[in-house]
Order: C-alpha cells, then structure tokens, then sequence
C-alpha cells in the first residue's frame, strides 16, 4: 500500500517493523479470528481478545523475551531474517500492510491516521509527501477496513503526527 513512498529495499534491510519491544507491545500486529484459527494450526500462539464485540487475536511474544529489560526486542513470530515475512497476502495483518500508518482514536472521539514516528525510512520523507498519499484515497481505505474491524484503532498518542482526520464515527 505504501510502496509509492517506501522501497520494498529499504524497508527489507531494516526491519524495525517487524521486531516488539516489551514496553510497546500495543503495536503488536492484531490478526482477525478466522486468521488466528488458521495460523493456530501451525503452532502459533494467540492471545485472543474482544473488542466491540469482535474478536481478534495478539500475537504471544512473552515467551520470546530473554530479560526484563522493557527496551529487549522480540520479532514478529513469522519473521524470517533472510527472507521477510512468510505469511500468505491474505493473513497478513492490516497493521503490517499500513506500517508507519496507524488509524486511531482521540479523546474527543476524532478519529485520525496519524505517522508512526519511529520508522526510520519514513522519517526520510517529508511529511507532506505522506499526506498526500493519505489524502488520495489511503486514508479512506483505512478508514472504512477499520469500520470493517474496528479492533485496530489505536489509541491516539500525541507524538504521533496527525495526516488526516475524520469527523464520522464507525
């Protein structure tokens, strides 16, 4: 979704993306039911959660941890370091097809899809070149697969820059 602003190069050589820090594990990818059915029978571990009546499954990263450092990374359980990620299009996470977009949700109930701030390849561009992509057509996308699956908005975080809001509600 993001390849007119991202190479798929730049983001194969880093890959921060695709690794968890303890501390911020609400950026873990959230995979619909009928995925974490499906990716179960491999022998991966959700946690399964509800929200607004939906259920969605979390990635288990616990177990990846070697300390209690909060800064210690864990990768994505379906990170293959020489290859990339090995899951099917259609089991990939919508939170991964977006990354660094987030859709979320602030206090007032405005609803935003705001920039992740940490990904060092997006952090090249300029700002402005990513509000253009979202604002022809991106941030509609996202906003109507998250009326679909309203598990994925995020709350909103301040250090986030806003890209475009949205006044309707899910």
């Amino acid at each position: 979704m993001l390849s007119k602003v991202l190479s798929k190069e730049s983001c194969a050589k880093c890959r921060f993306c695709c690794s968890f820090r303890r501390q911020s594990l609400w950026e873990t990818p959230l995979f619909p039911i009928d995925v974490v059915q499906r990716l179960e029978t491999g022998g991966i571990s959700f946690q399964r959660e509800q929200k607004e009546n939906v259920g969605y499954g979390r990635m288990e990263l616990e177990g990846n941890y070697k300390t209690n450092d909060p800064q210690e990374e864990a990768a994505c359980l379906f990170l293959n370091p020489k290859t990339g990620c090995v899951l099917k299009e259609e089991d990939k996470p919508f939170d991964c097809k977006i990354w660094p977009l987030r859709i979320m949700k602030k206090k007032d109930g405005t609803f935003v899809i705001a920039l992740t701030p940490t990904c060092p390849s997006i952090n090249e561009k300029p700002l402005e070149e990513m509000k253009v992509l979202v604002e022809s057509g991106l941030g509609e996308q996202i906003f109507q697969y998250a009326k679909e699956n309203p598990f994925i908005v995020k709350e909103y975080r301040t250090d986030f820059p806003v890209l475009m809001e949205f006044d309707q509600s899910l």
